[in-house]
This record gives C-alpha cells, structure tokens and sequence, in this order.
C-alpha cells in the first residue's frame, strides 16, 4: 500500500498543472509497467511515454510532485521510476526541497 502522508493537500491550486499534462487521455498502461515487464518491452514503453512527456507543458510540476512524494511506480515528468531513484539517492536534500 502506498504511504500518502507525503501526498500534498487536496486543494485545487496544487493540482490544477494535472488538468494540463499532455498525458491526459493516454491510457496508464503507458506509463505503468505491467507485472513480469522487463528489458527491451521495458524500454520501449517508458520510451513511448517519455515522448509524451518531451511534449507536455507541465513536465516539470509533474516531476516536482513526482520527487516531493517519492512516486514508487510509472513514469513521471519525462522520468522512469529508476531514474527518480537514483536522483533520490544522490541528491535526497534537493528532492525533499522539491528541485
């Protein structure tokens, strides 16, 4: 179960960027990798969304909440769950700061 305490409020100022994000309409299997998924079906999925995100106006609010709530799965702000982990692990006061 997914730990929400670090989850922002629900007030609509902190997630009106979502009304805007180029992956709305997308289907999720897109961004979140089925059970078993693993090397090259991996890769060409996170890189189809990762597209999705090189076009998106609000990439960069969706990476900020991403790294402030430490999002465990899928691929957010042009970033795979990998790539959030290594940047938490290398830089953890950036990421609590939300940078």
């Amino acid at each position: 179960m997914a730990d929400i305490r670090r989850l922002p409020t629900p007030v609509a100022e902190v997630w009106d960027w979502q009304l805007h994000g180029a992956c709305r309409g997308e289907s999720t299997a897109l961004f979140f990798h089925p059970d078993g998924e693993r090397g090259p079906a991996r890769a060409r999925r996170q890189a189809a969304a990762k597209a999705v995100c090189a076009k998106c106006p609000v990439v960069e609010a969706c990476l900020k909440h991403a790294l402030s709530v430490r999002e465990p799965y899928g691929v957010w702000g042009g970033m795979s769950e990998e790539e959030r982990a290594r940047l938490i692990a290398a830089e953890p006061a950036a990421v609590a700061a939300g940078v």
